[in-house]
């Protein structure tokens, strides 16, 4: 397993040293020159989107919870599909029109005379909660190193972060991107290899599965955890509610402004949308038949301790490789787990890095920065992100579910309303954006602080529709002036 691993290193380090030569300004830095291809871009977003939440998240609450995690995976799928076949292109074709390289920017550039205050406050959203994912990614990357080889955990964040801010800071965009579809191709087989060889397991061993789930509890073998009535209909809308944040998320958004064509992008959202529907059913089937797996007592006696502890039901994924994969398959399968927190993490550090440097040094600084030293503030920026992530991750006092849940909240919420409505509405104003970015940042904080526990009911639902409703609001109230003629 460790050689395999290592070897794993080896080949993002080559692909480093191949690609960081074409990062010859902050444009390469930041958007790789809008020379990429489709299918590699969708190959970049869904490794981007699928992080540890993917592989340790989702197949932890699947294991938790059982069977009503499914409503968690549906409304991620319909977020992607939607996002991919009715928002992407048309957001391609804005950035096209207006030169932008981030969301930021083309949201602002819409509201000539704006584009400071809209701007900088985009950017402290993004910053303020992205940090909050990247922990969850570096702390991912602990867990499983952890549980595979026993390494401190303290030092599995070391490697994995240290990893992931070096080649971001020395190739940028370009670096992340091919990385990112080497480590795409790594997680879709390691959702669906893992999930067939335990099924063939369970089979051999004519195990039950209907029976193993109602065996862990009726609440695992419903689609409603038990709940009837409105507890369960709200338990499926929290659930579903994934879907909202998917159409603000600037690090997934971004990639599909920069595909080079419309003939490019017709082939990308086939390849993300397959992408998809393997990778989420892969990762429910992980996390249900791990729960068929450890009831029959098939797992020894210290992997089902390690699941039993706090925050231990995250580790299913590691544990079941550890206890049924061959050597060589589990070193492949655990470097696929990896995959899934470095390719998220790098992204977000590049997106944290362009936020600083073009969304607010570019918009108070009264003179351009040379393009070489424009290039190396985003690597210093890099490094800076990388570390705060870095120390909030030795100590992060939350679940992965439940940090990229609260991330997913705030930018989704914050982002998603103004992107819609600059999309798909002319009445929108510059004070509706500003509303939808403060309220759904002050919305996700506020609900996940106070009323998120006593209700039930996710801060991704209602954030998102607090600052959709203020968005329009204040576009109706505050309209845009007419041009004079």
């Amino acid at each position: 397993m460790l050689i395999v691993f290592v070897l794993y290193l080896a080949i993002l380090l080559a692909i480093t040293a191949f690609t960081a030569r074409m990062s010859k300004s902050a444009s390469d830095f930041i958007s790789g020159g809008k020379r990429i291809g489709g299918v590699a871009m969708a190959l970049s977003e869904r490794a981007t989107g699928e992080s540890a939440w993917l592989i340790l998240g989702l197949t932890g609450e699947a294991y938790l919870l059982g069977i009503q995690a499914i409503w968690f995976a549906l409304g991620c799928v319909i977020g992607i599909l939607f996002i991919w076949f009715m928002m992407g292109n048309r957001l391609r074709r804005e950035a096209e029109a207006s030169g932008a390289l981030t969301v930021t920017s083309m949201i602002s550039r819409r509201f000539p005379g704006a584009e400071r205050i809209i701007g900088t406050i985009s950017s402290l959203i993004i910053i303020f909660f992205l940090v909050f994912y990247i922990t969850a990614q570096f702390y991912g990357g602990g867990k499983v190193l952890f549980d595979t080889f026993g390494i401190d955990q303290t030092w599995g964040i070391v490697i994995g972060s240290l990893v992931v801010v070096v080649y971001c800071m020395l190739g940028g965009f370009i670096t992340v991107v091919a990385t990112d579809v080497f480590q795409a191709v790594l997680m879709i087989i390691s959702l669906i290899v893992m999930p067939v060889i335990l099924l063939a397991i369970v089979l051999a061993g004519r195990i039950d599965i209907v029976a193993g789930l109602q065996q862990a509890g009726a609440a695992t073998a419903s689609l409603t955890g038990g709940k009837t009535g409105i507890a369960a209909f709200l338990l499926i809308l929290s659930g579903m509610s994934w879907a909202l944040g998917y159409t603000g998320q600037p690090q997934l958004l971004t990639r599909m402004m920069l595909i080079r064509s419309e003939k490019d992008y017709g082939k990308a959202k086939w390849v993300a949308g397959t992408w998809t529907v393997f990778a989420y059913a892969g990762a429910l089937l992980i996390g249900f038949l791990g729960i068929v797996l450890v009831g029959a007592g098939k797992v020894g006696a210290g992997a089902a301790s390690r699941l039993a502890g706090e925050k231990g039901f995250e580790l299913i994924f590691p544990v079941m490789v550890n206890a049924f994969m061959p050597a060589l398959i589990a070193g492949f399968l655990l470097s696929g787990a990896i995959s899934a927190m470095m390719s998220t993490a790098s992204a977000e550090i590049i997106l944290c890095s362009s936020a600083i440097t073009q969304d607010i040094y570019g918009n108070f600084a009264r003179k351009r920065m040379a393009a070489r030293k424009e290039l190396w503030l985003n690597r210093l920026i890099t490094l800076l992100v990388g570390l705060v992530a870095f120390f909030m991750a030795l100590d992060p006092g939350d679940s992965i579910f439940r940090m990229v849940s609260y991330a997913w909240s705030g930018i989704g919420s914050s982002f998603g309303p103004a992107l819609l409505l600059v999309l798909f509405w002319k009445r929108v104003s510059r004070s509706g954006v500003i509303a939808s970015l403060l309220s759904g940042t002050i919305g996700t904080i506020v609900w996940k602080e106070f009323f998120e526990k006593p209700t039930e009911i996710s801060e991704r639902l209602t954030s998102f529709v607090f600052a959709f409703a203020m968005a329009v609001l204040f576009s109706l109230l505050f309209p845009e002036k007419k041009a004079k003629a």
